[in-house]
């Protein structure tokens, strides 16, 4: 059967399952702009950790809070969203830079700026606290 445009209802059919099968995938890898979907969750405040989970010149990802905490000189503690400022993803570890796993993004371990895209913006800053050898979110 064909309609009064020359398209027949299988190739009607088949064009409209590809769009709604095509689409969510655009989108889970959409273009470079940041995300614009909200802030990132706010990290519930308590303890973290021991300081000595903390390497100087690196970090740790604090997944289940949302946080990450890096040491980029002894005894300089920083506190950053663990939320990748691009797409949302939690990144996952922390090198010389913060990394996010999804589209290979990377963040200051001393401010938490974009050091490599496609992200745009810094990972937001989070308050930590240090009490002996302990750090806490603020």
């Amino acid at each position: 059967m064909t309609t009064e445009s020359g398209i027949s209802r299988r190739h009607a059919l088949a064009g409209a399952a590809t769009i709604g099968v095509g689409l969510p995938l655009l989108a889970a890898c959409g273009g470079g702009s940041d995300a614009t979907t909200g802030a990132p969750a706010s990290p519930d405040a308590g303890p973290l950790g021991a300081t000595a989970d903390i390497p100087v010149g690196g970090g740790t990802v604090f997944a289940d809070q949302k946080v990450v905490v890096t040491q980029p000189t002894a005894g300089e503690f920083k506190g950053f969203s663990a939320t990748c400022t691009h797409q949302g993803c939690v990144v996952a570890n922390v090198t010389e830079t913060i990394n996010c796993p999804c589209h290979g993004s990377k963040f200051s371990i001393e401010d938490g700026s974009v050091q490599n895209g496609p992200a745009t913006r810094a990972l937001p800053e989070v308050t930590v606290t240090v009490d002996g050898d302990q750090i806490s979110i603020s």
